[in-house]
């Protein structure tokens, strides 16, 4: 990996000679901008407005404009002669809980790297220190132009850098939540958990841009004169989200389906049950009044019903009594 800035680390009276390296890299695809009508390149061409010609990379330099127009030059010699210890130094400030950080403040991650033989014993003895603390370094440098605030963390056995913002350069969330009072009801929260339970842990390795992915095969199809593919139509039932217990349920139940699991939402079928419940007393109560009914009118002939209902009794312990033998010849065999 190519170094984009060369100095060290200040730790006290400790100076690390290291080397920038920067962490990630952009697998963005990019295009260039062309003339629709024929294809051709547009290039961007850079002029000098008093002389009024194109100047090359070499010929342009740096320039502060003062408020009322004019430009100051300032020159590279300029800013390496800074008066301030981070030019080409980073230095160590503090060491805090990695989570006092806020992530708003992240920005770009460079890694570390030793700058020779000499610094293998103070990089390793401010890596060790690191680990052993538990904590992060808060740093200040200087990098393209401007001071910078950094935070070193050990990543595996290389010392990361991440560059913050300054805190005055995070913006507080001043409107941004919702102005009306909204109550979440516990229903709404279980289900939302059983949301998150379902769709669970991802390892990081198994995601991938298809963003990319898709544009690659469409350059590839134009370039071998195919017709790129269409987009697949998007689902029904899109728009506005009316019902919130009924679009988590389905959430739910869609995430358990794609990894393969029972689909069944336990909280919908509990909701379901206790629904109808209501229901099926209704109707034992309608089906005890029609009994009380229909035996109302026999009131008059209840010996002849009480005649009936020993006669049925009498048969039914007869027919009870073979089969309570058979049973029995059956476990003794």
């Amino acid at each position: 990996m190519r170094s984009i800035w060369n100095g060290a680390i200040s730790f006290g009276l400790v100076s690390i000679p290291i080397k920038l390296v920067n962490a990630t890299e952009n697998h963005s695809i990019s295009f260039r901008q062309i003339h629709t009508e024929d294809g051709g390149r547009i290039r961007y061409r850079k002029f000098c407005e008093l002389e009024d010609r194109e100047v090359g990379s070499q010929e342009i330099g740096k320039g502060y404009e003062d408020s009322d127009g004019t430009i100051i030059p300032i020159t590279d010699e300029d800013l390496a002669g800074l008066p301030i210890p981070t030019a080409k130094t980073i230095e160590i400030v503090a060491f805090v809980p990695e989570d006092r950080i806020d992530p708003l403040q992240m920005d770009a991650a460079y890694y570390l790297q030793a700058g020779g033989a000499p610094a293998a014993k103070p990089y390793t003895l401010l890596r060790e220190a690191l680990k052993r603390s538990k904590k992060v370094a808060i740093t200040k440098y200087a990098l393209r132009g401007r001071e910078r605030l950094g935070m070193l963390r050990v990543v595996g056995d290389a010392i990361a850098m991440h560059g913050l913002l300054w805190p005055d350069e995070v913006r507080a969330p001043e409107g941004v939540a919702p102005d009306a009072d909204v109550t979440v009801r516990d229903k709404e929260l279980d289900l939302a958990d059983a949301l998150m339970d379902t769709l669970g842990e991802v390892d990081l390795e198994d995601l991938h841009d298809e963003y990319r992915e898709a544009v690659e095969e469409v350059v590839a199809a134009k370039a071998a004169g195919e017709t790129p593919k269409e987009a697949p139509a998007p689902e029904s039932g899109g728009g506005k989200v009316l019902d919130l217990m009924a679009a988590l349920e389905n959430s739910v139940r869609a995430a358990r389906e794609s990894r393969g699991e029972d689909a069944e939402v336990k909280h919908l079928q509990q909701r379901k049950t206790s629904r109808s419940s209501p229901k099926d007393t209704g109707g034992k109560k309608s089906t005890s009044t029609a009994k009380k009914t229909a035996s109302s009118p026999r009131k008059s002939t209840s010996k002849t019903s009480q005649a009936e209902k020993k006669s049925t009794a009498k048969k039914t312990a007869a027919k009870k009594t073979p089969a309570k033998k058979t049973t029995s010849r059956k476990r003794s065999a």
